[in-house]
């Protein structure tokens, strides 16, 4: 077929009518214009609701690229499929798309590919009928853009490909007539070894921990002095004079006062020299608008020189203020431990700065402790915190992955209540929350832009109040990524994660998705595994600290051994006093001792294991094991055998425990109607929880004598 017939083809035959609305599987904005089947140059998407962290103007579905008839019709088509799965014309050609409609973003997404596949055709000069390509032009596309992309985006552009041949019987002058790729996903043809796992990063640790305290500082140290200037300008705006008025009188009796000061350029003031008066502040304070301010006075006016001479002299008397708009400000400590002003002084452009970089603050506060996505963050509307089953919670409006756009519910602590209430105050829009601060503009505020800022803004005054962030990729969805990570590293903390995500239903599906954000990453392990071990050592110290002070901290043979090492690290550090090599009393030598003897143990609710987990030498719960897990060292902690093990130690915080076990299946036991292997199992447990006390008990004697002795 050649393009003309193809055309003329094109032009009458396609299963959609010109004028036929392209939404019709969505609910509308009443009064809005829908586009058309027929708008070959773009379908604006303003009839449907726009997510919050979406511009009006990527709102579409454009054609651009595809500005051939025959590949606009094929692209149109295609996207109104998407669209409206259950169209008419879709059953009828034997497509099954689902229920759903595809969003917005991913039609838009695939018309760009599209039109990229248009543009490679035309210069390869394939023929316009795709019925008579062959499989290796299919593959020579994908082969050439192997070299400009990542597998997991190559992947896009095969279902892009794939897509000619799936919307084959609805595609006016038809589609390819085979699958390029029989058998193989997307991700195998595109090569990606981690197709079903996030390819989203985690932040680097330095860069986490510094974007997260600068947030935080921001949010509960420096808002309410941002807060506070704001505040204070705005009213001097509203109640400022928009008419001439005497500033030279105005200006003396605001000197007249003690306690009124001459505001000052800072070193952060974008104009303005460092340490000259600000005459346009000065203006305000005195009660007069900036636009009828001293600047809009002739320079050889008596009333201007006046009001300047009377402002140097009150300079050079010392009242003087660098900023002008607060009199104090937080304080942060020097690198000698001193107190210094965080910023140098808040003025009204440093003060619309800091609103900004406050506005990014409380924005990844909340993106990384909340782990809610963007979409949903800036859902958020005001009034939006609350309580959940007795917790502090948040409620949002849940996009990704269901079009029904429910109120969500997320878990949060009081932080994050914090700076969502500092997001209110600052955003100027009458109901969302994360917006530009001019409700007018709302559209501007872009959440990777933000973030980007934000850092840019803190690295930029380090000098003033010590905040650096170290360079480093963040995203808003690593934010969410990596806290998940983090918060995956607690025991069992798997299922509560995938509700925290809202991945509940394919969380209970035992599906990967949890697992994906959960997964770990070797920046982060080295470090996590000292955090451990620190925790774990600062418990140790405070065991020693009580045995040498007559306390018992366990009951059991590796309680013994443990004590005997406590004792010969104070036997070694006192030998050190006596050599001289260390001074009488001071525990640092005693705790590096104790920390160079290497005592192996893992703290838990119900005992301590004292196994050496690179030879866990008469470990009962390696008893009958052939072959360990993959990758495992050590004991099995989930076959541990507590009143059994010579490795465990029964804690005096743990015999309540032990105890009140006991009572709960002698309880038990005492149902007649027990089946006999449910009663056998049932004096199993009794025992083993006897064993255990019994340990205690005999230690508990032991200590005894040891005291009279």
């Amino acid at each position: 077929m050649t393009q003309h017939s193809l055309r003329a083809v094109s032009a009458s035959n396609s299963v959609f009518a010109a004028d036929e609305p392209v939404l019709q599987s969505q609910s509308l904005i009443i009064g809005a214009a829908v586009p058309r089947f027929g708008d070959t140059v773009e379908w604006p998407m303003h009839a449907i609701v726009k997510p919050a962290n979406k511009p009006r103007s990527a709102w579409r579905v454009p054609f651009s690229g595809l500005e051939d008839p025959v590949w606009n019709l094929r692209g149109r088509e295609i996207a109104m499929a998407m669209l409206n799965p259950q169209h008419p014309a879709v059953l009828r050609a034997g497509l099954y798309l689902g229920t759903q409609s595809s969003g917005v973003t991913t039609v838009a997404s695939c018309m760009y590919r599209f039109a990229i596949l248009a543009k490679w055709a035309k210069e390869r000069g394939l023929p316009p009928s795709l019925q008579q390509w062959q499989t290796s032009d299919l593959t020579s596309f994908i082969d050439d853009r192997t070299a400009h992309m990542t597998p997991g985006s190559l992947a896009a552009y095969v279902v892009t490909v794939r897509g000619l041949h799936q919307f084959s019987p609805l595609l006016t002058g038809g589609g390819i007539t085979s699958d390029p790729w029989p058998g193989k996903t997307a991700a195998q043809v595109a090569k990606n070894p981690n197709g079903d796992e996030l390819a989203t990063p985690n932040i680097r640790p330095d860069t986490w921990f510094a974007l997260i305290r600068a947030a935080w500082t921001y949010v509960h140290d420096f808002a309410p002095d941002i807060l506070a200037a704001r505040d204070r300008y705005r009213q001097l705006l509203a109640e400022g004079l928009r008419e001439w008025a005497p500033l030279d009188e105005r200006l003396e009796t605001y000197l007249a006062d003690p306690d009124n000061r001459i505001p000052m350029h800072s070193s952060r003031s974008p104009a303005g020299t460092p340490g000259m008066i600000n005459w346009s502040l000065l203006s305000a304070l005195i009660g007069v608008h900036p636009s009828y301010g001293v600047k809009k006075v002739r320079r050889s006016s008596p009333v201007r020189q006046r009001f300047e001479a009377l402002a140097r002299a009150a300079v050079d008397a010392g009242r003087g203020i660098s900023g002008g708009l607060i009199a104090e400000h937080a304080a942060v400590a020097r690198p000698d431990g001193s107190p210094r002003r965080w910023h140098p002084g808040l003025c009204p452009r440093t003060t619309d700065s800091e609103c900004i970089a406050l506005r990014g603050a409380t924005y990844v506060f909340v993106a990384a402790l909340s782990m809610m996505r963007d979409s949903e963050i800036r859902e958020i509307v005001r009034g939006s915190v609350g309580e959940h089953y007795g917790a502090p919670a948040l409620r949002s409006t849940k996009r990704k992955h269901d079009p029904n756009r429910p109120r969500e519910v997320w878990w949060i602590i009081e932080p994050v209540a914090e700076a969502i209430a500092v997001a209110e105050a600052l955003s100027g829009h009458p109901d969302l929350v994360f917006t530009s601060s001019d409700s007018k503009r709302g559209s501007e505020f872009k959440s990777p832009d933000i973030v980007r800022n934000f850092i840019r803004h803190v690295n930029t005054a380090t000098a003033d109040h010590g905040l650096h962030i170290p360079s480093g990729a963040v995203r808003p969805h690593m934010l969410r990524k990596t806290m998940a990570m983090l918060t995956a590293t607690e025991p069992g903390a798997e299922i509560a994660l995938g509700i925290q995500l809202k991945h509940v239903a394919t969380r209970l599906l035992a599906n990967r998705v949890t697992e994906g954000y959960a997964a770990s990453d070797a920046q982060w392990d080295k470090l996590l595994e000292t955090a451990v071990d620190q925790a774990r050592f600062a418990t140790l110290r405070e065991f020693y600290d009580e045995h040498h002070s007559g306390k018992i901290i366990g009951f059991g043979p590796a309680a013994d051994r443990i004590t005997a090492t406590f004792d010969a690290v104070r036997e070694s550090a006192q030998q050190m006093v006596a050599n001289g090599q260390a001074r009488q009393g001071d525990t640092r030598v005693e705790y590096d001792l104790l920390r160079k003897a290497r005592i192996f143990i893992r703290f838990g609710k119900l005992n301590h294991c004292a196994a050496d987990p690179s030879s866990p030498v008469a470990a009962k719960c390696l008893d009958g094991v052939v072959e360990l897990p993959p990758g495992h060292q050590g004991p099995l902690i989930d076959r541990c055998q507590p009143g059994r093990c010579a490795n465990s130690v029964i804690g005096v915080e743990h015999v309540p425990i032990w105890t009140a076990e006991k009572r709960s299946l002698l309880k038990l036991a005492e149902d007649s109607k027990l089946p006999p292997a449910r009663r056998a199992l049932i004096e199993r447990q009794i025992d083993d929880v006897q064993a255990v006390i019994e340990r205690a008990n005999n230690g508990t004697s032991d200590h005894a004598e040891d005291q009279e002795g």
